[in-house]
């Protein structure tokens, strides 16, 4: 059970990253620090009051960088790969103890594949609607997106098993939007 809770927590924070990269991180530091997850123990300096200052510092200046108008969609194009690599992160310390290429490869595939997917989806959701709105409309999907990744962080750390539920239930509103959209673009063809 305690494997399942920590591949369900790791999903839940890696997808949450993907939404937003330093807010899951400063999360997970927070219950590290107050005792409330256990961390794999490489990884025990993430609960430590420098880290959760610091990861505070980052959360507050990606959460503001995300409402300038131009730098946004700058922004994305370097926060899906960054996403990525904080979802295999946060995926590997909530893991627990298994062999490390055991480990590292569900942590890639889970973490990483999940917060790749999502950041990588809300990177073309802002690329459209700064095309079909000139942008107005980015500081909603700003919101919006710290909104899910401050919601996803909180049920992944109380009630990881929902959290896994609704990341499936995400990914799979997303699979079906950009089918439909593909599906949309090539009768127009």
């Amino acid at each position: 059970m305690d494997v399942l809770l920590s591949v369900c927590l790791g999903i839940g924070l890696a997808a949450a990253a993907g939404f937003r990269i330093f807010l899951p991180l400063l999360a997970l530091s927070v219950a590290a620090y107050l005792g409330w997850v256990d961390l794999n123990e490489n990884w025990l300096w993430l609960g430590g009051w420098q880290t959760l200052i610091l990861l505070g510092l980052a959360t507050v200046l990606e959460l503001l960088a995300y409402y300038i108008p131009w730098f946004d969609n700058a922004l994305d194009t370097i926060a899906v790969p960054l996403a990525t690599v904080a979802g295999t992160i946060l995926f590997f310390v909530t893991l627990g103890n298994f062999d490390p290429w055991v480990s590292w490869a569900l942590a890639i595939i889970g973490g990483g594949g999940t917060a790749g997917l999502i950041a990588g989806s809300t990177a073309t959701a802002r690329a459209a609607s700064t095309t079909t709105t000139m942008g107005f409309a980015n500081p909603v999907f700003a919101t919006l997106e710290a909104v899910f990744s401050t919601f996803l962080s909180i049920l992944a750390l109380i009630f990881p098993i929902l959290a896994l539920i609704l990341v499936i239930y995400i990914i799979y509103r997303l699979v079906r939007f950009f089918r439909k959209r593909k599906r949309n673009s090539d009768t127009k063809l």
